[in-house]
C-alpha cells in the first residue's frame, strides 16, 4: 500500500473528501459520513493527479449531465465487498436495484447464497461514494434505506438522477 493523498471538493450536498494514490481514486466520502477513511492511511493533504479528473466528473454529475466514465477507481476491501462494489458500479444512471437483487446476482456468480444483510454491510462500507453509486440501492419495498452519508443526501442524489 502506498501513501494516500487527500483533498476536498465542495458540491451541492456539502464537502466531499477525496483520497487518491497517483492516478487512481481510492476514496470519496461525504464529510461526516459513517465509515470515513482508512486506518491504514493517515491523512496527508495535497493533490494527486486523479483529483482533476474526479473534480471534472463531479462537476458534470452535479450539473445533471452525463459525466462519462469514472476516473480509475481502486477501493480497498475484502473480495466479497469488492464484488458488491463492482455490481454497484454497473447500476446505470437513472436506475436502482435492491440489496436482495445484488445478493441474487452474487449467488448466481459464486454458486452459493449471499445474505442481503451482508450485501447491506458491503454497500454501507463503500469507500467511493457517488462514483460507485451505492445511493442507487433501495430496500425491497422501494424505500430509501440507510445511506452512510445521510438519507437526505441519498434523496438529493436520486432526485438529481431523476429517479425520484
Amino acid at each position: 500500500m502506498g501513501e494516500w493523498i487527500y483533498s476536498q471538493y465542495v458540491c451541492p450536498i456539502g464537502k466531499l473528501i477525496m483520497a487518491g494514490e497517483g492516478q487512481v481514486l481510492t476514496g470519496l466520502w461525504i464529510e461526516g459520513q459513517s465509515y470515513f477513511g482508512s486506518k491504514d492511511h493517515p491523512i496527508q493533504w495535497g493533490e494527486a493527479p486523479v483529483f482533476e479528473d474526479t473534480r471534472r466528473w463531479l462537476r458534470a454529475y452535479f450539473a445533471g449531465e452525463d459525466p462519462g466514465p469514472t476516473p480509475p477507481l481502486a477501493p480497498e476491501g475484502s473480495p466479497f465487498r469488492r464484488q458488491v462494489w463492482e455490481i454497484l458500479g454497473a447500476i446505470p444512471r437513472g436506475q436502482t436495484t435492491t440489496y436482495g437483487a445484488i445478493a441474487g446476482e452474487l449467488a448466481k456468480k459464486n454458486g452459493k447464497p449471499a445474505a442481503p444483510q451482508a450485501v447491506g454491510g458491503a454497500v454501507g462500507h463503500n469507500p467511493i461514494s457517488i462514483l460507485i453509486p451505492c445511493h442507487r440501492v433501495l430496500g425491497a419495498d422501494g424505500s430509501l434505506t440507510g445511506y452512510a452519508g445521510g438519507l437526505e443526501k441519498k434523496e438529493y442524489l436520486l432526485r438529481l438522477e431523476k429517479i425520484l
